[in-house]
């Protein structure tokens, strides 16, 4: 499954899901490597 973190205030990461830490940040992997950062809650519609 794909999940997206933000690792600083401009830089995100979109990778295959890893692991979730107890202060609620998660790693995914991209291309051999792991990135720890914030999850990056998913963006909702409102009907118009």
């Amino acid at each position: 499954m794909l999940r997206t973190i933000r690792i600083g205030s401009c830089i995100f990461v979109q990778g295959e899901y890893f692991k979730t830490f107890d202060d609620g940040r998660m790693a995914v992997r991209l291309d051999g490597k792991v990135y720890v950062g914030h999850p990056v809650a998913a963006v909702t519609r409102l009907a118009a």
